[in-house]
């Protein structure tokens, strides 16, 4: 392999991998209760909350895998930044009260309670399958694959190990066997993923939660700057960003937002709807993000946690996509002897743009390898926790002591890491030529959108039934490819279909007809099933104390709002109306129905803790903040 790290390089990357290994296994040391294990206590800082719902969801596969798609496809990737703002929103003001409110431990064991314990566990396997395998081995993967090409090498490429031959008096053939036993071959990339399952498997099996917190906020710390760094360089190689955006409006115009509805990755259509559907079910009902907010220790402290989140999330689409567009056109400038994969695009740039013998290399693979960990430690905790609460002590062992259940925890962990790295040696190719960020959400999102329907549906309507929770999740499932049959096998033939929606079907138009199933489904098996009068009492409305009207003035001003913005993009889209006008209205009343919502509900309120004395220090108003810069940006990039 090449030798691109000097002795600082080294020196800063050991330094910084065994810093957040230390910190994790000291944080954890005093684990004592399964609370403590599993939840951090219920004791977790908003900035805790912030940096660990960060560090868990930005993993290498942002860090490589965004800049790969912005590389090969553009800026229109940036919908998956922008658009977990309103899942992240759904999280803080829909969902998490309700959590809250019941102390759950799971979010498996909302929908036993709202539901039954078929749908407890349905929800467990499915989130396990996710995190364990959909997740965690393409983590493995991605993180493997980049060292190598750090480094220098091929991700498959081998060593050979030589072995002195003994003389020998046997038959050639003999011979011939012994020396193909001596000489071993290892795989780099196998290598290195043996390495990063057992390094991040080392603090979580021992510190818990809190190990996941403290080393979460750490890599998220490492991320940022590695990554904000590589983007400097990188525009300053171009000749800044208005330079990068001049290449692209002459070029191939890879900095538009908004992509044909028939083009295969990205449709417009399928990322204003199947997209914003998913972000609701990653963020809202997604056990290894919610977690973090269910140890806040206060309702006010986990909703800032999860907004100043959403912040650090709208970074992404500068220092991770727009780094890969502008990486697409210096490569046709400076690299013309070669084709460069969607997935090494980072690694190469790595190696094109930054100066050596610095300390910068150590520092950025720090950052990689923060983003690899803070993920994989945060979904072997979610999954542990959900063996050990919704199996292990339902199912096997119900009088299990505290030392019991972190102990079924701790080796549901050895587990889990042992399957993951087997399958990414063994079952990914770790030279693909694939996006292999969008992969991974296709394949998770065969198995979530009945999940999504039953608990949106559980948390905002009290006629739903236990039958019709269990029933949607499994509908979802099969519908998944229910729906991809008949559309490769009947509707592709239609013409109108055929031109609106591509020859195959994008995985978020996919989304959106498995959830109208579901919803129907849910709806149809509750009308047909009687309620339970306690059960139906876990949803929004009763445990969030709030007003008869409430659900329903919230989704009127929802749906006035969404009107609005199709109105005010039509226009834009017209020529009536420029895009930074466009950008700067959008944003301006987005904000304004966040504050009057804010005002009105402060008039009415008295003021406690959970409600601040000044409105700067109220988490609704940098919501508001946030969904306003969020809204802007979609037009501002049109």
């Amino acid at each position: 392999m090449g030798e691109i790290f000097s002795t600082l390089d080294l020196v800063l990357f050991f330094t910084a991998l065994i810093g957040v290994m230390a910190v994790g296994l000291i944080a954890g040391r005093k684990e004592d209760t399964s609370e403590d294990y599993f939840l951090a206590g219920r004791k977790i800082p908003w900035w805790g909350v912030a940096g660990s719902i960060f560090g868990s969801n930005v993993s290498a596969n942002h860090m490589v895998g965004m800049m790969g798609i912005g590389f090969s496809i553009g800026f229109a990737q940036s919908h998956f930044e922008l658009g977990a703002i309103f899942g992240l929103m759904v999280l803080c003001y829909i969902f998490l009260p309700v959590y809250r409110k019941l102390n759950v431990y799971t979010l498996s064991e909302y929908l036993g309670r709202r539901y039954d314990e078929r749908s407890r566990l349905a929800y467990s396997v499915i989130m396990i399958i996710i995190m364990a395998v959909v997740q965690m081995v393409p983590g493995l993967y991605i993180g493997s694959r980049t060292i190598c090409v750090l480094l220098g090498g091929d991700a498959v490429e081998q060593v050979e190990v030589p072995v002195k031959e003994k003389d020998t008096d046997k038959s050639t053939a003999t011979a011939v066997k012994t020396k193909l036993k001596t000489n071993v071959k290892m795989s780099y990339y196998a290598l290195f993923v043996l390495a990063l399952a057992a390094i991040s498997a080392a603090y979580t099996i021992f510190g818990g939660l809190k190990a996941v917190i403290w080393t979460d906020v750490m890599q998220s710390v490492l991320l940022l700057v590695a990554g904000i760094l590589i983007a400097i360089l990188t525009f300053n190689r171009i000749g800044g960003w208005q330079a990068m955006m001049a290449l692209d409006a002459s070029g191939a115009g890879k900095m538009h937002m908004y992509l044909p509805s028939n083009h295969p990755d990205l449709p417009w259509t399928g990322v204003f709807t199947g997209l914003m559907a998913m972000h609701c079910f990653y963020w809202g009902t997604n056990q290894f993000i919610v977690q973090r907010a269910l140890g806040a220790r206060s309702d006010r402290e986990a909703r800032l946690g999860i907004v100043t989140a959403g912040f650090l999330k709208l970074v992404i689409p500068f220092f991770a996509i727009g780094t890969g567009v502008a990486a697409f056109y210096l490569f046709q400038q400076e690299v013309t002897d070669r084709t460069i994969s969607p997935d090494a695009a980072f690694p190469e740039l790595v190696k094109l743009v930054i100066p050596l013998g610095y300390g910068i290399i150590g520092l950025i693979s720090a950052g990689l390898i923060g983003a690899i960990l803070s993920s994989i430690d945060s979904m072997m905790n979610s999954a542990a926790t959900l063996v050990t609460m919704d199996i292990y002590q339902r199912h096997i062992n119900p009088d299990a002591t505290d030392k019991q259940l972190i102990r079924a925890g701790r080796i549901s962990i050895v587990g889990f890491v042992i399957v993951a790295a087997l399958m990414a040696i063994f079952v990914l190719n770790p030279n693909s030529d694939s996006n292999f960020f969008l992969i991974i959400v296709d394949y998770q999102n065969y198995l979530t959108p009945g999940l999504l329907v039953a608990f949106f549906m559980g948390i905002l309507w009290k006629r739903g039934t236990p039958n019709a929770g269990f029933i949607t999740i499994v509908t979802g499932i099969i519908a998944s490819w229910l729906v991809i049959y008949v559309y490769n096998n009947v509707l592709v033939d239609i013409d109108i279909v055929r031109e609106t929606f591509g020859t195959q079907l994008n995985f978020f138009h996919r989304v959106v007809a498995v959830i109208f199933i579901s919803a129907v489904v849910y709806v149809v098996v509750s009308l047909c099933s009687t309620p339970d009068a306690e059960k139906s009492k876990l949803c929004w409305s009763e445990l969030g104390s709030h007003a008869p009207g409430a659900l329903k003035n919230l989704l009127t001003a929802f749906g006035i709002s969404i009107a609005f913005f199709a109105v005010l993009g039509f226009a834009m889209v017209q020529g009536w109306v420029f895009p930074t006008a466009a950008s700067l209205i959008a944003g301006l009343w987005t904000l304004g129905i966040f504050l009057r919502t804010l005002l009105r509900s402060r008039a009415s309120s008295a003021i406690t803790d959970e409600v601040p004395t000044t409105l700067i220090s109220d988490d609704r108003f940098w919501a508001g903040i946030l969904c306003a810069i969020a809204v802007a940006m979609h037009y501002y990039f049109y």
